[in-house]
């Protein structure tokens, strides 16, 4: 897959077999998708207004079904994210209020624009909110006209509910799957849509809903096929979830989870998760993905990885901001490229480094550089003039990435933002002076 000709109807499923993107499939999808341009869509439950990394992986589906010619939808649940979905959950989710979701929704819609072409000529993509069907339904019509096509052994059988039925299930959650099937009824009668995509753990409502067109449009204008497709979900190599960082989900916003980092989450993943994950994430072509898996050093495709990702969720200069922070510590970044980082990341890089706190007039009263480090610092950094004449003398200490070769270097070096030195003492300990007025 090199070239634009490459991405047809019928290879699709190919392309997602190569990337180890299908889970399951419903008999007969394969042959549909190589047969004519399909509709297909996945749903987006606004329950946070950013996607995470998680999302991530099912939005791709919708991306590579778009470039392979099919028309992709994606479906944000402004009515289902009232209820919440419990496949996966241990407890039911706490109920978000109307003006929550909308403002969720409109966050989803800024992001799957980053991925998904809606202005293409042939099979743009549709964004649509299941509160503009849902909301002119009433109770009594929809028990009447869904429930009644599907039994309560029907839905008691599928894992989602089954797994929940343990620890406890409330009608409402329950009631989700069946939400759930309608939507992809509703989808299928009015824009003719015949598949629907979504990680493995959707298995069972995406199921539901072909049963239910099976069941309800048999001898309609479709003739009730439908068709389900789900990938796999992404786990770490311990077999632990995907997308967490130790402050928590990693989202897509970048006031949520910041381009910085963003893309040291990438530098940090696993090397025995790399291979899974360019094929899933990246939009490279197998050749190209299959030479980055061939680099004797992973950290090499780790980089083309977080470079791809966060210039297209961020921006180019979001990345390059990233990129030139990330060498700050334990790289070679120059002076002037340091002073162009803005304070905000700045301080991300810092995190956690032993810091301290000095006046304007005791930074510029320090007579020099061993009494800045010792004495002026409060010993932040060496306990005595003794300590630190010696390090020095080793050629062990920098100031702002710059070597200190003389003891009696004057204290007058240019503040990163006008308030920062940052010290290195040795190859791996670093510090933080803070200078206030």
């Amino acid at each position: 897959m090199t070239d634009s000709s490459a991405y047809t109807l019928s290879n699709l499923v190919e392309e997602l077999r190569w990337r180890g993107m299908i889970h399951d499939m419903t008999p007969g999808t394969e042959e549909q998708l190589a047969k004519e341009k399909t509709l297909g869509y996945i749903g987006f439950d606004p329950t946070a207004r950013s996607l995470h990394i998680g999302n991530l992986a099912t939005v791709m589906l919708l991306v590579h079904l778009q470039r392979h010619g099919h028309q992709p939808i994606a479906l944000v649940g402004g009515a289902t994210g009232m209820i919440g979905d419990p496949s996966g959950k241990s407890a039911e989710r706490n109920l978000l209020d109307v003006e929550t979701l909308r403002e969720n929704q409109e966050g989803v819609r800024q992001q799957l624009e980053k991925f998904l072409d809606f202005k293409a000529s042939d099979n743009p993509a549709i964004m649509v909110n299941n509160y503009d069907w849902f909301g002119q339904i009433g109770f009594l019509e929809f028990l009447r006209d869904a429930g009644k096509h599907l039994t309560i052994n029907y839905m008691i059988a599928k894992d989602s509910v089954k797994k929940r039925l343990e620890t406890g299930l409330s009608f409402t959650e329950f009631s989700y799957q069946l939400l759930q099937g309608y939507d992809f009824y509703h989808l299928y009668q009015h824009q003719g849509v015949k598949l629907q995509m979504g990680g493995s753990d959707q298995w069972g409502n995406i199921t539901t809903g072909t049963e239910f067109i099976r069941r309800k449009a048999s001898g309609g204008r479709h003739s009730g096929e439908a068709y389900a497709l789900t990938a796999p979900l992404i786990t770490k190599s311990d077999g632990s979830k995907f997308g967490k960082s130790e402050s928590g989900n990693v989202w897509l916003d970048a006031e949520m989870t910041s381009p910085y980092k963003f893309y040291q989450f990438w530098l940090n993943v696993a090397d025995e998760d790399l291979s899974r994950l360019l094929r899933v994430f990246s939009l490279k072509t197998q050749e190209e993905i299959e030479a980055l898996e061939q680099l004797p050093n992973p950290n090499e495709a780790k980089r083309a990885l977080a470079e791809e990702l966060t210039t297209r969720i961020h921006s180019a200069e979001d990345f390059e901001n990233a990129r030139d922070a990330s060498t700050i510590l334990f790289g070679n970044a120059a002076l002037e490229r340091i002073q162009r980082i803005d304070e905000k990341t700045l301080l991300e890089v810092f995190e956690g480094l032993p810091q301290e706190t000095i006046s304007r007039s005791e930074y510029e009263s320090a007579g020099n550089v061993v009494d800045l480090l010792s004495e002026t610092t409060h010993q932040l950094v060496f306990k005595s003039k003794g300590e630190a004449r010696r390090m020095i003398q080793q050629g062990g200490v920098s100031i702002n990435k710059e070597k200190i070769t003389s003891t009696n270097a004057e204290a007058t070096f240019p503040l990163l933002q006008d308030k920062y030195l940052l010290v290195q003492r040795g190859k791996k300990n670093h510090y933080l002076v803070r200078v206030v007025d």
